[in-house]
Formats: structure tokens, C-alpha cells, sequence
């Protein structure tokens, strides 16, 4: 994690899955895309959809609901809303099927908790930190982790 994305500084893009708030530091972030066409790869982790070619780069996609540990898949109705957030990681790019695109936030660092208990154990847990709003908890992530480049 970059000490931009330690500390809080900058934008961060908020999204949702299954309901719950995560966000990411806004300078991970290359593009959000519909969907499209993801083309499935035989033999991939359970957490990676597939493949689509962005302009010419193919490109993996990660299923966040499953990533993040969150069962079921999502229901007709919010089809819809469902975007893929494409992270730039150093030179790797990934994509990452999200349910809902959020608001852009901004926090103090000293706002920023500990993940919860339990998720610090996980080597490969991308949640890094929480912080709270009036209207809940919003999870930050950890782009290199996400990406497990």
C-alpha cells in the first residue's frame, strides 16, 4: 500500500458488494466499464470471471463478491448497475465486477481503524482499513492485495 493510500490522502472511489461499502484509492483506478462480454478461462480460481479485451489488452476480471468473500450471485434487477473497475497495479492491470458504483470520498488518516478482528489474519485479505460514517462502515482496500499480482 502506497503512502498515499496509508494515510488517506486523495480521492478514494467508493463501490458496493452484496450491500456492503468498500472503497479504493482513486489513484488505482484506470476506468470503469460496463461489463461487456467476459470470456471465461478453464482452470481459473474461482474468483476470476474471466478475460475481456480492452482495447486491444486483455485484461483478467475478478468476481468481488467472491473476492471478498461474499456469496450469491447478483439478482436480475441489479444486473444493471453492475460496473468493472479497472486497477493499473504497477503495470498489471485487472478488472474487478462490482455491484453498485459509489460516491468519490475523502477522510482524514485519523479517521482510519483497523480492519476488524479476524481479517488482519488473512495474509491475502485486500481490506486494510475501515472507516465510519453516520450511515455505516466503509471498508478500504488494498489494491495490491486485491490484484494478488
Amino acid at each position: 500500500m502506497t503512502d498515499t493510500q496509508r494515510d488517506g490522502r486523495g480521492a478514494w472511489l467508493g463501490f458496493s458488494l452484496k450491500g456492503q461499502r468498500y472503497a479504493l484509492s482513486l489513484t488505482s483506478v484506470r476506468e470503469v466499464i460496463r461489463p461487456g462480454d467476459i470470456t471465461p478461462v478453464p482452470g481459473a480460481p474461482d474468483d476470476v470471471l474471466g478475460v475481456v479485451n480492452l482495447r486491444g489488452q486483455i485484461v483478467p476480471v475478478l468476481d468481488g463478491r467472491r473476492r471478498f468473500g461474499l456469496e450469491g450471485a447478483a439478482g436480475a434487477d441489479e444486473e444493471d448497475a453492475q460496473r468493472v473497475i479497472v486497477f493499473d497495479d504497477g503495470g498489471t492491470v485487472v478488472g474487478m465486477r462490482i455491484d453498485v458504483i459509489g460516491d468519490m470520498l475523502t477522510f482524514d488518516p485519523d479517521e482510519v481503524d483497523p480492519p476488524p478482528p479476524g481479517r488482519a489474519e488473512r495474509r491475502d485479505d485486500p481490506v486494510s482499513g475501515v472507516i465510519t460514517r453516520d450511515d455505516g462502515f466503509i471498508a478500504l482496500v488494498d489494491v495490491q492485495k486485491l490484484c494478488r499480482a
